[in-house]
């Protein structure tokens, strides 16, 4: 199957985030050890099992190996909006699709986390959609607010809109569920980060410029995280944090994308980082996949691919 760079960005968030899954939210550096002895890690059934009596939350009792996670769930959400509308986002018309997907009786069963809760009781109180806030995410930094940002770059992209109307759009997507100054400066990042990498630039540069556009500590963070001259994405997540700020998150996808040699082995790396690895496989699987292939027997393991795929064939085709 031969998908082209836009297509491989998208492709490549959805497959690491489906491939995370089974492991998510697992702290502990040795029980993660111990499991990779068994076999790669990824595609793994969520399993309590895998997290009694080690540092860790386990949340996904309701999920199956290869569904998403809420992460992947919210890509996969704006790639449909982007699908139906040719390619632009409408503000509304998504915040009517997650009210519908992740609030009572949606077809989303699983883990809430914070962003997704405080967005929803932002949200159901409007049955007119007319009425609903702008911004109507919560005052919070973690990694929800860049799981639609490969979606919402390949759409801008396609059609030559990576200007500054794409940074705009960009804050009105992080403050759907991420009304935050440092969720919006590091969806800017990200974004960036994957513009140049479809522009053909190579990883250090890529991550030079999005780290030119972050400001404060992101910047500093990210410029430190890709120093050195091998992958070690354990001892990155150790330096920057596991967990699900993205001032943590993006630093650890930077040193990941400036070291890994390939999709499948930058994939493994962020999960043996652990902590939050669902989080930051959104945008480094969608980085990734510009550079590489995305493995076929892995995207054969995700539950929606099909639907994956027809979404975005259509976004492809869609008129600029």
């Amino acid at each position: 199957m031969k998908l082209d760079r836009n297509a491989r960005a998208i492709l490549g968030a959805l497959v690491a985030d489906a491939a995370s899954l089974g492991l998510h939210w697992l702290y502990d550096g040795e029980r993660l050890a111990d499991i990779a002895l068994r076999g790669e890690p990824v595609f793994l059934a969520p399993d309590r099992a895998h997290y009694e009596g080690a540092k860790g939350s386990f949340v996904h009792a309701a999920r199956k190996a290869g569904d998403f996670s809420a992460y992947g769930e919210c890509c996969a959400l704006m790639l449909r909006q982007l699908a139906e509308a040719d390619g632009r986002f409408q503000r509304v018309t998504y915040q009517s699709m997650y009210r519908r997907h992740f609030g009572p009786g949606g077809a989303y069963v699983g883990y809430i986390d914070k962003p997704t809760r405080g967005t929803l009781i932002r949200l159901m109180p409007h049955e007119d959609s007319s009425t609903y806030p702008q911004p109507s995410g919560v005052d919070d930094d973690q990694l929800p607010a860049l799981a639609c940002v490969p979606p919402v770059v390949v759409a801008a992209f396609r059609c030559g809109r990576e200007d500054a109307s794409l940074w705009d759009e960009l804050e009105h997507v992080v403050r759907v569920t991420n009304n935050n100054e440092r969720a919006v400066d590091a969806g800017r990042a990200a974004g960036l980060l994957l513009v140049e990498l479809l522009r053909g630039k190579k990883p250090l540069d890529a991550i030079a410029a999005a780290a030119s556009r972050a400001e404060g500590d992101l910047a500093a963070r990210m410029h430190e995280a890709v120093k050195g001259d091998r992958l070690d994405a354990v001892s990155a997540a150790a330096r920057f944090g596991a967990a699900c700020h993205v001032e943590q998150g993006l630093p650890v996808i930077c040193h990941i994308l400036a070291h890994a040699g390939s999709y499948r082995e930058a994939v493994i790396a962020n999960i043996m980082a652990g902590g939050d690895s669902c989080g930051r496989s959104i945008v480094l699987g969608a980085a990734m996949g510009i550079r590489d292939a995305v493995p076929l027997g892995w995207m054969a393991r995700m539950n929606r691919l099909s639907e994956s795929l027809d979404l975005i064939d259509r976004l492809e085709s869609a008129p600029c």
